[in-house]
């Protein structure tokens, strides 16, 4: 496609067609994908539980190291899932990308759910594990991208950066619902319960709801081949531009992921590494997530309103100085107060740049890349960076008997977000907001 840079006018007011579509696609694509996400992200949340069922070892370390590194092989299929789903998506269309995904999804949350402990079966409890992590990774290698693209595709191109934040708030939403879910099982449950079964009961949970989101999804309305306009500052549609983007997004994603998967392991963190209370461990990820959904609405709508480069940068400055004090109180304080207050700080702050990253990102790649590309980028930050981030972090702990090994590794991510955020090129429609230009 050649270069171009338009100033043309572009009505933003939508007809009632459009404002259903807008509606069912925020519906449809966001509940699928707090549900997928639930899926995979609650294994983190009971990962010694899971461990001691199904990884048994006469040294606890161990045995959460094996569990751990199970939770990673979700993210080694997830390039694949990505490759295979997100291509598909751009060439047949982004609804059975997405169905296929949340197919997937469900029979691998089933599996993992109802295998028996490796007391009952031996080496094939730990064996079907492995495949369920497999499978789940695959399926959502190719969610991410149909659906980000799913998003920006039907939204008015005023609204482009709320719309898509509906992206990493599902996430955190996901991760909030986990949480609660494991918070509340903490509570109820004797610590024996909790390690025999409470875990089966919160991925059962989020099986039932299954049949809602594969129906959700099957009636989702076709964006790939509706009418776009696409209005941007820069260079769009050439190549050496749209390997340029990727290649920040890339960075960007593997920053974002670090620090998503070490806040994620804050439960594990609290229980193993500050010796808390299991409510308090499952309370201070419960309120981190909450906030984060609160603050990916709200880099949203800053993307709309302020630009996309000016919400990704200066949150992240503030987030790269905030990071060291934080942890630094919560180690020495291990406190409700601290971990509750100082993580829930970090993470709203942290959580407003991915929001205008994620829309800036579908913006700057054509349509019949859109998909896959995204799904591509997204997968490989992950299984490169998600999956090796919470094996990497309790083995430093371990070697070192530092409590700010979670610090050093955000900020070290951190750092690199910021200086690929500062190379992305600015991609708003140019009529809703004349001081991007």
């Amino acid at each position: 496609m050649s270069r171009q840079s338009t100033r043309e006018r572009l009505d933003p007011v939508l007809d009632p067609a459009d404002e259903r579509l807008t509606s069912r696609a925020v519906m449809g694509a966001t509940i699928g994908n707090i549900l997928e996400f639930y899926d995979f992200g609650t294994y983190s949340f009971f990962a010694i539980q899971i461990g001691q069922a199904f990884f048994p070892a006469t040294d606890p370390f161990a045995s959460l190291m094996l569990s751990l590194a199970t939770f990673g092989a979700g993210f080694v299929t997830r390039p694949i899932g990505a490759i295979v789903l997100g291509s598909y998506s751009d060439r047949v269309g982004r609804r059975p990308a997405m169905t296929a995904s949340f197919t997937m999804m469900s029979a691998a949350v089933l599996l993992l759910a109802m295998t028996p402990s490796y007391e009952t079966i031996g080496l094939a409890a730990p064996s079907l594990v492995v495949f369920a992590r497999l499978l789940q990774g695959f399926a959502l290698g190719g969610e991410v991208g149909p659906t980000t693209a799913y998003l920006m595709e039907a939204a008015p191109a005023d609204a482009r950066g709320l719309t898509v934040s509906f992206q990493p708030a599902s996430q955190q939403t996901a991760a909030t619902a986990g949480a609660l879910v494991g918070e509340i099982l903490s509570l109820t449950m004797t610590s024996e319960a909790l390690n025999a079964y409470g875990w089966r009961i919160a991925l059962l949970l989020g099986a039932a709801t299954l049949p809602f989101g594969l129906w959700l999804r099957s009636a989702l309305p076709e964006t790939l081949h509706r009418p776009e306009h696409v209005l941007v500052t820069q260079p769009w549609g050439q190549p050496r531009a749209d390997r340029r983007i990727m290649s920040l997004g890339f960075v960007i994603l593997a920053s974002c992921t670090i620090t998503t998967y070490v806040t994620g392991y804050m439960t594990t963190y609290a229980i193993n590494t500050l010796h808390v209370s299991a409510p308090l461990a499952f309370g201070t990820t419960l309120i981190s997530n909450t906030v984060g959904i609160a603050a990916a609405l709200l880099g949203g709508l800053l993307a709309d309103r302020a630009g996309r480069r000016r919400t990704m940068i200066w949150p992240q400055v503030t987030a790269l100085l905030m990071t060291y004090p934080v942890f630094l109180w919560i180690a020495e304080s291990r406190s409700a107060f601290a971990l509750l207050g100082g993580l829930g700080a970090l993470t709203l702050i942290g959580t407003i740049p991915y929001s205008a990253f994620y829309v800036s990102m579908a913006e700057g790649l054509p349509r019949n890349l859109r998909g896959g590309a995204l799904a591509t980028i997204y997968a490989l930050a992950i299984a490169i960076f998600g999956g090796t981030a919470q094996p990497i972090v309790t083995w430093l702990i371990h070697l070192t008997g530092s409590a700010l090994v979670p610090a050093w590794y955000m900020l070290f991510a951190s750092a690199a977000g910021l200086l690929a955020m500062l190379m992305m090129p600015q991609t708003a429609p140019l009529n809703f907001t004349p001081s991007h230009k």
